[in-house]
C-alpha cells in the first residue's frame, strides 16, 4: 500500500490529506499528519471521499440533451462531439450576439484563473461566482474599511483570549483546523459567547449563549459600541493611530443604549453591557468573528461593518489573538505563483449584464459579481441577452433564491452546458453534461495559501478516472482550442500547468512529494501595528466613514431600521449548514445521506402547540413562492419569531436515488431579494407559513 498527499476537495475549505492507495484503489483517507493544525484529522466529508470515488450514480461519460429540458432524456456521446457541439454553439451565440451575451459562474476554485481567462479570452464581462450568494456582502464590508476583500483575512482562534460568534456555527460547518483551534484555545481558557436564535452544536460549547431576535444584530452591535465608546473601553492608541472617522461614529451611536437594544433584540441591557466589558478586557486578544456565510438580510453589509468596526474599537486587527491581514508570497518577498489572468488578455470593455462596477451597482465587487441578478437578466435581456451559460461546479438552481425563476430562466437559454461530477438540478436543465473527474482522480492548479505562514499545496491525481471523464483545466483548454483562443491556455498537461504557475519560484513539483505542501516562511508573520500595517484605503487607515461607500451616496452608519415580528401564525425562515453536507453537493453521497438524509423543520415547542403541530409530524411550508412538505422537530431551542431548516434537500433529480424527494427545498420558498449595497441576497427575508398535515 501506498500513501499521496493531496487536497480534499469535498468541500470548499481544501483540507491537506493523506491518501492510502492499494491497485490504483483508495483505501483510506486521513488528514495529512504534516500539516499544522490538522495533526492527521479528517471531518466526515472528507472520510466520505471514498464513497464518492465509488459511487454509480456519478457521472460517467459525456452527455447531449435528446428531449425538452428537465426530461431527463440525453444520449451518450464522445468528447470529441460534445466539445465540438459546445464550441459550435458559443460561436454561433458570438456570432448574433457578441461575446458579451456568455455568461460562466462557478464555485470558486483553485482554476478560477483558468475560468476568469477563458472568459476575458471570448470577449465577456460575465463571471461570476458563487460568493454573493456566501458573502458578498462582507467582502463589500471589508473593502469599505480596509481596502481589502475579506479572504484577505483569517482569525488567530488558538492566541484569542475572548471569541465571540454571531451564528458562525464553527462545530458544524466544518472548518477543520478552526475547529481545532478554538477547542484547543477552550482548553487553555478562551471565553467563547456565542450569539444566535438558535442554540446550535457551537451554541453547547459556549461559556455563555444569547439568544437573539432574528435580523436584530446590528442593534445589538450599535449598543456595543454605545458601551464601549462611552466607557472608554477602546484601544486608543490603535484607534487614534489607524483608525479615521471615530468621532462621527461616536456621535451616531450615542442614542443607541443597551435599554434600547434591548427592546429590539431581547437581550437584557446587562448582558450588552456585560459583553462589551469583557471583551475589552481581553482587548487586543478578543475577535468579534465578522462571519463566514454571510448573506442573511437587506441590511448584511452594515452588519458586517459593523461587527469589522467592533475589532478595529478593540484594536484586535494584526494583534495576537486578534484578526490578522493574510501575507501572501510576494509580501514576504518571494515570486508568487503565476496566474493565466497575468497574460496579455484582450480587453473587455462592456458593463456586467449584473451591472456591478457601474452606477447601477458601484460597490459589489466586479471580480465575482452578484450572481443572484443573472437569472433576471437571463428574462429581461437588460441591459442585453444572455443567450449562454457555462456552470463549472456550481449549481444556480438550488444555490440562487427562487427555484421556479431560476427555472424559468434556464429555460430561456440558447445554451446550458454544466461541467460537474454529478447530476446536479441545474445539470438536469443543461444542453450538454461534461463530466469532471472527481478530486481524487484528478489534479489541479497548485494553490497557494496566504496566512500567517503563507505556503504552497498541491493537489495530484491519487488514481485513474473510473470513468470517461476529464478534470476541468483540461475541459476548459479543450473548448479554447476550438475556439480559436489556444494561445491564452499554454499548456497541454497538469505538468505543463504546474510548470507555468511555478516559473521563477525556486520550487519543482519535486519539492511537494515529501509533505504534499511547501512552506514559504518558517514563523508567523505579524506587521509592526505602529508603523508597519498596510490599509488600501486612501487615507491609508480604517476608513469608518468609507471612501467607497460615500463616494456612491450611500451612508457610513444608517439609522436601524427596527424589525417588525413576523405577522400571527408567521415565522422568518432561517436557514443553515450542518457536518455531514457540503451546501447542495453532498445529499446523495452514500455514506453522508446515512447520516443526515433529509432535513427537518425547527419549530419553537409554544408556537408548534398553538399550531396542533407534533415533534416527527409531516407540516407544509408555504411562502410567497412556493410550499414545500417537510418534518417538524418541536424544540425550545430556537426562537418563537423564526423556523429552521438545513440547506440542500428537497432533490427533484430522479437520478439521485438517495435524496430524490427527501425533505424540503428552502430555494423553493425563498424571495430573491438583495442587499443593494453588499451584493449578497436576503436568504433569510422571507416569512412562511406552517400547517400540520393531516
Amino acid at each position: 500500500m501506498q500513501q499521496e498527499y493531496s487536497i480534499c476537495f469535498m468541500c470548499s475549505v481544501r483540507c491537506p490529506i493523506k491518501v492510502m492507495v492499494k491497485n490504483d484503489d483508495v483505501q483510506l483517507i486521513e488528514g495529512n499528519p504534516h500539516a499544522a493544525g490538522i495533526e492527521g484529522s479528517i471531518c466526515p466529508k472528507g472520510a466520505a471521499g471514498v464513497s464518492l470515488l465509488h459511487d454509480e450514480q456519478r457521472l460517467k461519460k459525456p452527455l447531449i440533451r435528446t428531449g425538452p429540458r428537465g426530461a431527463g432524456q440525453w444520449r451518450e456521446a464522445s468528447w470529441e462531439e460534445a466539445l465540438d457541439y459546445v464550441a459550435e454553439k458559443i460561436k454561433q451565440i458570438k456570432d448574433t450576439y457578441g461575446g458579451r451575451s456568455i455568461a460562466f459562474t462557478e464555485r470558486a476554485q483553485l482554476n478560477s484563473h483558468i475560468s476568469k481567462t477563458f472568459m476575458q479570452a471570448i470577449g465577456s464581462p460575465n463571471y461570476f461566482t458563487h460568493d454573493s450568494c456566501c458573502k458578498g456582502s462582507l467582502n463589500t464590508a471589508f473593502r469599505s474599511l480596509t481596502g481589502y476583500a475579506d479572504s484577505s483575512f483569517g482569525v488567530d482562534l488558538e492566541r484569542a483570549k475572548h471569541v465571540i460568534l454571531y451564528g458562525r456555527n464553527y462545530f458544524e460547518s466544518i472548518e477543520l483546523k478552526a475547529v481545532k483551534q478554538l477547542t484547543r484555545a477552550m482548553e487553555n481558557g478562551t471565553k467563547l459567547t456565542y450569539i444566535d436564535p438558535r442554540v446550535t452544536v457551537t451554541a453547547t460549547k459556549a461559556d455563555k449563549y444569547l439568544m437573539i431576535r432574528p435580523g436584530t444584530d446590528l442593534a445589538l452591535n450599535y449598543a456595543l459600541m454605545h458601551v464601549i465608546i462611552e466607557e472608554e473601553l477602546y484601544d486608543k492608541e490603535f484607534v487614534d493611530r489607524w483608525v479615521s472617522g471615530f468621532d462621527e461614529l461616536k456621535k451616531f451611536v450615542e442614542p443607541y443604549t443597551p435599554a434600547w437594544a434591548e427592546q429590539e433584540t431581547g437581550i437584557p441591557a446587562a448582558e450588552i453591557i456585560n459583553l462589551a466589558r469583557e471583551a475589552s478586557a481581553a482587548k487586543p486578544s478578543v475577535i468579534f468573528h465578522y462571519g463566514y456565510r454571510s448573506s442573511h438580510y437587506t441590511n448584511e453589509i452594515y452588519v458586517r461593518r459593523s461587527l469589522i468596526i467592533l475589532n478595529a474599537l478593540m484594536g484586535s486587527i494584526e494583534a495576537p489573538g486578534g484578526i490578522f491581514i493574510k501575507k501572501s508570497a510576494k509580501d514576504i518577498g518571494k515570486q508568487p505563483l503565476h496566474k493565466l489572468t497575468e497574460q496579455d488578455l484582450p480587453k473587455v470593455t462592456e458593463e456586467r449584464c449584473d451591472g456591478v462596477g457601474t452606477a447601477k451597482f458601484p460597490t459589489a465587487d466586479p471580480a465575482h459579481g452578484v450572481v443572484q441578478l443573472l437569472p433576471q437578466a437571463i428574462l429581461t435581456e437588460d441591459p442585453y441577452p444572455i443567450k449562454g451559460l457555462i456552470v463549472w461546479r456550481h449549481d444556480p438552481m438550488l444555490s440562487i433564491p427562487d427555484y421556479q425563476t431560476n427555472k424559468e430562466a434556464l429555460n430561456k437559454l440558447d445554451l446550458l452546458v454544466v461541467i460537474d461530477i454529478h447530476f446536479s438540478e441545474t445539470a438536469w436543465m443543461a444542453d450538454v453534461i461534461l463530466p469532471e473527474s472527481i478530486y481524487l482522480e484528478r489534479g489541479d492548479s497548485i494553490q497557494e495559501v496566504s496566512g500567517l505562514k503563507p505556503s504552497l499545496f498541491m493537489r495530484k491525481p491519487v488514481v485513474s478516472p473510473r470513468y470517461d471523464t476529464k478534470p476541468g483545466w483540461e475541459i476548459m483548454k479543450l473548448l479554447a482550442d476550438r475556439l480559436g483562443i489556444s494561445k491564452y491556455f499554454p499548456y497541454n498537461s497538469l505538468e505543463e500547468l504546474w510548470a507555468y504557475q511555478l516559473a521563477g519560484t525556486g520550487i519543482t513539483p519535486e519539492d511537494f512529494a515529501a509533505k504534499g505542501f511547501v512552506t514559504l516562511c518558517q514563523e508567523p508573520v505579524f506587521w509592526d501595528r505602529r508603523d508597519g500595517l498596510k490599509f488600501k484605503t486612501p487615507s491609508g487607515k480604517i476608513e469608518l466613514v468609507s471612501s467607497l461607500l460615500e463616494q456612491n451616496g450611500l451612508p457610513s452608519f444608517p439609522a436601524y431600521e427596527p424589525v417588525k415580528p413576523p405577522a400571527e401564525g408567521t415565522f422568518r425562515l432561517l436557514i443553515g449548514r450542518n457536518v455531514a453536507h457540503t451546501h447542495v453537493s453532498t445529499q446523495n453521497n452514500p455514506l453522508l445521506n446515512e447520516l443526515v438524509s433529509e432535513n427537518l423543520l425547527w419549530i419553537n415547542n409554544q408556537a408548534a402547540a398553538k399550531l396542533g403541530i407534533k415533534d416527527g409530524q409531516l407540516v407544509e411550508v408555504t411562502s410567497q413562492r412556493g410550499k414545500e412538505a417537510i418534518r417538524a422537530f418541536v424544540t425550545d431551542l430556537i426562537h418563537p419569531e423564526a423556523v429552521f431548516m438545513l440547506h440542500g434537500f428537497g432533490r427533484r433529480v430522479p437520478t439521485q436515488t438517495r435524496c430524490y424527494n427527501k425533505g424540503a427545498s428552502d430555494t423553493m420558498l425563498q424571495v430573491n431579494i438583495t442587499d443593494r449595497v453588499g451584493g449578497s441576497p436576503a436568504l433569510q427575508h422571507v416569512h412562511v407559513t406552517v400547517r400540520p398535515v393531516a
